[in-house]
């Protein structure tokens, strides 16, 4: 039997599919598993997979892997369902379940080979231990540099800096077009880089957005601050999960989404009166330690 397992999103969701992945292969053990995807570098090693396909070269996978053959084809998104809207399950839960896959706790898992690491390792080889963040999220072409509804605001994590700089070397993954703090050095663009970075960290500040994911997949516990999105829908118990304090202004919930909030918002909406108000830096500071 072929099974193909598609997947559409950003790369925080192609880590996180990674544990659908592993349900799958227990379910049908001795399937042929093809995985489609955006971000095919994530599956790279896993062995759950007997193939990996990009979503730009899928044009013969009809052909190849249904017609007249033995094929179940797993491609329906689970962002449209109403677990999902009303953030009343995991969103791993929610996927194996909408394939009929039993779900059984499977967690995101990254494989990185010895080589790998050998590679890139002496790039993040600092003059003090490493205390990597990300404190903003969303793939290249988000439009918004800075999405109230995940992102740790700026006078918030200038504060954790001044605390840390001295004795953190501190590794800030951002995309380009994203603010760079001072006393900060960049990442890697690879994102396979940066999960080399994170297995070398001492420390980890993140938000819901790829990092976390990969820490995850890679059992690094880690910080984890929340704002708009649901911990009970993207989070793991394994991390420090730290939510933000409560809105000082009335939320505006007049849009034309489903769920609650989106990923992404402009700062127009933010239901705070000041920045500062939205977490309590001293609160994420004693987690860090």
């Amino acid at each position: 039997m072929n099974v193909i397992f598609s997947v559409d999103g950003g790369l925080g969701k192609s880590v996180m599919a990674t544990a659908v992945l592993k349900a799958i292969k227990k379910q049908y053990s001795k399937a042929n598993i093809v995985v489609s995807t955006g971000y095919p570098d994530v599956f790279i090693n896993n062995p759950n997979v007997n193939k990996i396909i990009t979503q730009a070269n899928s044009s013969t996978v009809y052909k190849d892997l249904i017609q007249n053959k033995d094929a179940k084809v797993f491609i329906s998104d689970p962002y449209s369902t109403s677990d999902y809207i009303t953030e009343s399950k995991h969103l791993i839960e929610i996927w194996c379940e909408m394939f009929g896959v039993k779900y059984n706790g499977e967690m995101p898992e990254m494989f990185l080979s010895k080589a790998e690491k050998q590679y890139f390792e002496p790039f993040y080889r600092l003059d003090k231990p490493i205390m990597a963040i990300q404190p903003h999220g969303g793939a290249i072409n988000q439009p918004l540099k800075y999405s109230w509804t995940r992102d740790i605001p700026a006078p918030i994590m200038e504060q954790i800096i001044e605390k840390y700089k001295n004795d953190y070397a501190i590794v800030h993954i951002k995309r380009d077009d994203q603010i760079m703090y001072e006393n900060t050095i960049g990442a890697l663009d690879s994102f396979r880089s940066i999960a080399v970075m994170l297995t070398m960290s001492e420390k980890r500040l993140l938000i819901d957005s790829s990092a976390m994911h990969i820490a995850t997949a890679l059992n690094l516990p880690s910080v984890v601050a929340w704002i708009g999105t649901s911990e009970k829908v993207f989070g793991y118990d394994m991390h420090t999960n730290i939510n933000a304090n409560p809105y000082t202004k009335e939320l505006d919930l007049n849009h034309n989404y489903y769920q609650r909030l989106p990923l992404f918002e402009d700062i127009s909406k933010i239901p705070y009166n000041d920045l500062n108000e939205v977490f309590n830096a001293s609160e994420i500071i004693e987690k860090l330690k």
